[in-house]
């Protein structure tokens, strides 16, 4: 977890570093102990207002995937910079009209121990398909839980920041 300030100096230094032009705008900076995921925003395809749905679509998924490669040794060169200087992987990703691409994206294992009322859970999702494995199942539970409790995590993050820059002025402080 990091702090407030941390986490815009963090953004800052991507604002500044990232070249003129790259995206329209920075829309996500976002860091955990593993990853510093970036996210900007590029310009849609412009296509006739009467375009149809699926036109509309594939022209997206173009643009996002000539955005991608045209910019991999710009992205590349900055990823590296930032590996050395903040010690985590750096993953890439576009907005594009209302769809959202990650190109690369840290898979990190997490080990837990469930009782078996758990597990059941687990097996539940695996067996009616709606995941491959447990591990599937737990990412899937995780994304769920997240989906609706959005407002509880930022509360309890901010609440976390807090004690961070209370520790910060505590009596073994610079």
């Amino acid at each position: 977890m990091i702090t407030k300030q941390q986490q815009e100096e963090l953004r800052g230094w991507f604002a500044g570093r990232l070249p003129d032009g790259l995206f329209e705008e920075l829309t996500e900076v976002s860091v955990d102990r593993e990853e510093i995921t970036v996210i900007g925003r590029i310009p849609e395809p412009r296509l006739a207002e009467d375009a149809p749905p699926a036109e509309r679509d594939a022209a997206v998924r173009g643009r996002i995937e000539e955005f991608r490669e045209r910019t991999r040794e710009d992205r590349m060169a900055v990823a590296r910079e930032a590996e050395h200087r903040f010690r985590r992987k750096v993953s890439w990703g576009v907005e594009c009209g209302t769809e959202r691409a990650l190109f690369t994206h840290v898979a990190a294992p997490v080990m837990t121990r469930l009782r078996q009322s758990e597990r059941q859970v687990l097996d539940t999702l695996v067996a009616s398909g709606v995941a491959r494995s447990r591990s599937d199942a737990l990412a899937w539970c995780v994304r769920l839980v997240r989906r609706h409790t959005d407002d509880w995590l930022t509360e309890l993050q901010e609440s976390l920041e807090h004690v961070h820059e209370v520790r910060d002025r505590g009596p073994e402080a610079d």
